[in-house]
């Protein structure tokens, strides 16, 4: 018999596009208390609490509210790290969204800091615990393509300036492909095999001047400071090796998302960007693709959840899926990566981290324990 968590009272730290998502999937699981709104702009706070409830407040009142137990850090990915510090030294735990930080030193601090403290940290993207990825990591843990030896995952896609208003962020430091989208497919590579040992890494700026395309900047000119195309080679402490390709270089492709070859059989996996997808397999002798039923899930499809776990592991004591340790593995990938390119070698990688434990999805509805 399950029972519904105690109620947790949490902070949004940036209202911009994404909070609302954040803040409907708490609300749909009825135990988490978005208490509290903050913004830069305290208008657009002000503007949240008022359609959402809760109060507005400064970054200052956030750091000395002691009824407020963990935030959201929805900051821009540059200053992930500078914020979630300041909030572990105020004593809130921390869930951030991706990436952890943009710099492998800064980002491994921020995990030493939290474990200093004995707060927790957690960290986006939580699109492994959704029901696609997580009948993919189900079908490799009971042997479905045996064992698992390679994959390639391909993010490919032709830039944000043709639909971004914004684009500039995209091709500043800390941004690209890999920072961007790299999170989503190194989390979910990890989450399916395992953490990684070491990565080779060959990255260039293919198109660096790029027009834009957006309604209201048609025609105006963002340069690229940063990669747009990162190829990567990752091998496994499994003994499975892995191919990344992130691009904004590419105006069409037929690859799929991620594809993971065992030694009976081909899983080709969903896009990690989201929580749910067909998962299909196939075998030398398997004639068609097979689809791969997913779980009956009891628990929110879309951005947030990694948070709520995070709070139901902390009432249960036990270790939360979206990790910070597992968010330091996939930082250090991406900053070795675009070093790896730069010094022409492969990398050896300093972290690991525990591959996140499979999703309960027979509990009841909106609980991750018993």
């Amino acid at each position: 018999m399950t029972s519904t968590p105690r109620v947790s009272r949490i902070a949004i730290l940036g209202c911009g596009n994404i909070a609302p998502v954040y803040v409907n999937t708490l609300k749909e699981l009825g135990w988490v208390d978005v208490a509290a709104f903050v913004d830069g702009i305290p208008e657009r706070a002000a503007a949240f609490a008022e359609r959402h409830g809760g109060r507005a407040m400064t970054f200052d009142e956030l750091l000395v509210d002691d009824t407020i137990e963990a935030v959201v850090n929805l900051t821009p990915a540059q200053a992930h790290t500078a914020v979630s510090r300041q909030l572990l030294e105020a004593g809130r735990a921390v869930f951030s969204e991706k990436p952890l930080g943009t710099d492998f030193v800064e980002g491994r601090a921020l995990v030493d800091l939290a474990d200093a403290r004995g707060l927790r940290l957690g960290c986006a993207p939580d699109t492994f615990m959704g029901a696609g990825l997580q009948a993919a990591r189900a079908a490799i843990d009971r042997g479905a393509i045996g064992e698992p030896l390679a994959a390639n995952a391909f993010f490919l896609g032709f830039g944000p300036e043709w639909w971004h208003p914004n684009p500039e962020i995209f091709y500043g430091p800390g941004a690209g492909p890999l920072f961007d989208m790299g999170p989503y497919y190194l989390t979910a590579l990890t989450a399916l095999l395992g953490p990684a040992t070491s990565i080779a890494g060959s990255a260039k700026i293919g198109v660096a001047d790029r027009v834009i395309h957006a309604k209201g900047r048609v025609g105006g000119v963002v340069t690229a400071t940063v990669p747009t195309h990162v190829s990567s080679l990752i091998d496994f402490a499994s003994g499975a090796s892995a191919t990344l390709v992130t691009s904004f270089d590419v105006k069409a492709s037929r690859l799929a998302n991620i594809e993971i070859y065992g030694s009976d059989a081909t899983l080709s996996v969903p896009d990690p960007n989201f929580f749910g997808g067909s998962v299909t397999i196939r075998g030398v002798l398997g004639g068609e693709w097979r689809e791969v039923p997913l779980p009956k899930v009891n628990i929110p499809q879309q951005r947030g959840i990694g948070l709520a776990d995070m709070l139901s592991a902390t009432a249960a004591g036990r270790p939360h899926r979206a990790s910070g340790e597992l968010a330091l593995h996939v930082l250090e990938l991406m900053t070795s990566a675009i070093r790896s390119s730069d010094e022409g070698r492969r990398l050896d990688l300093t972290t690991t981290c525990e591959r996140p434990a499979p999703m309960r999805f027979g509990l009841d509805t909106n609980t991750f324990d018993d």
